[in-house]
């Protein structure tokens, strides 16, 4: 997106020292509003580095989904819960030791990896040229992406759409039981006094 590759370089160094700055900042948190804040900056964050990288739609689905209705969820469920972390009794040493040899891992993995960008990389010698040369011949999608996530993955579009919309409804159904679990739900005042 930007046209120093200097330049570029140096976003994605800030955002990414941002992003691991933020992660620090969460696994420190021990109040939970702020724990949602900031992973609220923590998805802004993810959508702005996937701007740089020219993954504008996944970029818009992260900033819709992370930052925004996510963050209006945790908010909801910090209004049933509570807001405080009560200390952990157990010792975090095994569980971070778990991470950072995963984190090892994922990073061994990408070692093997062909460079970033470059145009003879084995995905681009597969499916692209196909989804290239048939969106030329296509006439309603205004550009190549919405040509692919439209048209040629449409399916695979319509089940990531089902999956976010069943996890919506599953959390609504939580909050709601949060609700019950209560004793009482918001609007269970004015039934009473109706009654009287």
């Amino acid at each position: 997106m930007i046209g120093n590759p200097s330049a570029e370089a140096f976003v994605m160094a800030v955002l990414l020292t941002l992003l691991a700055a933020v992660t620090l900042a969460i696994a420190r948190q021990r109040n939970m509003f702020g724990v949602v804040i900031l992973s609220s900056i923590y998805s802004f964050l993810m959508a702005s580095l996937m701007i740089v990288l020219d993954a504008v739609d996944v970029a818009m689905t992260e900033a819709s989904v992370g930052a925004g209705i996510s963050t209006v969820i945790l908010l909801a469920t910090l209004y049933l819960t509570g807001s405080m972390e009560y200390p952990q009794r157990r010792s975090v040493a095994i569980p971070l030791f778990v991470s950072i040899v995963v984190g090892a891992a994922l990073v061994w993995g990408t070692i093997g990896l062909p460079a970033f960008g470059i145009s003879d990389a084995p995905i681009h010698q597969h499916v692209a040229p196909t989804y290239i040369d048939f969106s030329r011949k296509h006439d309603m999608p205004p550009n190549i992406v919405t040509a692919v996530l439209a048209d040629f993955r449409g399916f695979d579009t319509l089940g990531e759409v089902t999956v976010v919309f069943t996890a919506g409804i599953g959390v609504l159904l939580l909050l709601q039981g949060g609700w019950r679990l209560g004793g009482s739900r918001p609007d269970d005042d004015t039934e009473g006094d109706d009654e009287i």
